[in-house]
């Protein structure tokens, strides 16, 4: 027969269990604990081992020291100039003073998300499209700044909020596609006169030179010629200045009279 266990050593025995767990904790070394003493806040504990009062006379909950990266819900947002678009961000995170993420606010975590959906929303509602496309920098502090001071009574700090997508209507894509294309062929256009303009600059300086002296407009034939029959062509042409032709005109002019 086995032996029988005494009711005082076991009532010992529960004791000693139930001692153990409500009195012995051991957090992460990114954990802390906030300690409940019959429901009032005491302070915080951690990391390690962590004794409580036993029989639920202490309580605590952990909360993790860790930085957390939320994303935010795609937000559908009018922008100043009456242009529809979806607009999602990353938020960063982390607490530095656990006690008051615990009794200031209920959930912190989800508080935060809808304070960050609710500023995305106010903030890029404010801004035109093209400061939403081209200004992020500005806008992504703008968000932060708004986002702390909210936090920063929760012992939450905020570290970043960032614009990640941009989602534009197929129509928005196709109207700024056009405006680029048009954008690059302005350009062009510009371009092209520019050089049309300096050849002709560089060309009127020339005849100048040229007009100064016959002379070099001869060689300038001459060497014309010489450029045409390298090409081994059996076509050659030689030009023949104006000049020469004047007084033949003349002539043709006087009898026409």
């Amino acid at each position: 027969m086995l032996p029988q266990i005494e009711p005082i050593y076991f009532v010992i025995t529960v004791l000693v269990i139930i001692l153990l767990t409500t009195s012995v904790r051991i957090l992460k070394e990114y954990e802390r604990a906030v300690i409940f003493r019959l429901g009032r806040l005491t302070g915080t504990r951690g990391p390690g081992l962590v004794l409580l009062i036993p029989f639920w006379i202490e309580r605590m909950q952990k909360i993790s020291l860790r930085v957390i990266v939320n994303d935010v819900t795609p937000q559908d947002v009018i922008t100043k100039d009456n242009v529809s678009v979806s607009v999602n961000a990353v938020l960063t995170f982390r607490v530095i003073e656990a006690d008051k993420a615990v009794i200031e606010v209920e959930d912190f975590g989800f508080a935060i998300s809808q304070i960050a959906q609710t500023t995305l929303r106010s903030v890029l509602g404010r801004a035109e499209l093209d400061d939403l496309l081209s200004e992020r920098e500005k806008l992504n502090q703008d968000l932060e700044n708004i986002i702390k001071k909210h936090c920063e009574p929760w012992g939450v700090e905020v570290q970043a909020m960032e614009i990640k997508h941009v989602d534009l209507p197929v129509e928005m894509q196709r109207a700024m596609a056009k405006q680029a294309e048009a954008e690059r062929e302005r350009r062009a256009k510009v371009t092209h006169a520019e050089g049309e303009f300096e050849s002709a600059q560089v060309l009127t300086d020339a005849a100048e030179i040229l007009s100064e002296t016959p002379t070099a407009v001869q060689l300038r034939f001459l060497q014309a010629l010489v450029e045409v029959s390298a090409e081994k062509n059996s076509t050659v042409v030689f030009p023949i200045p104006i000049d020469l032709l004047s007084p033949f005109l003349e002539k043709i002019n006087g009898k026409e009279e």
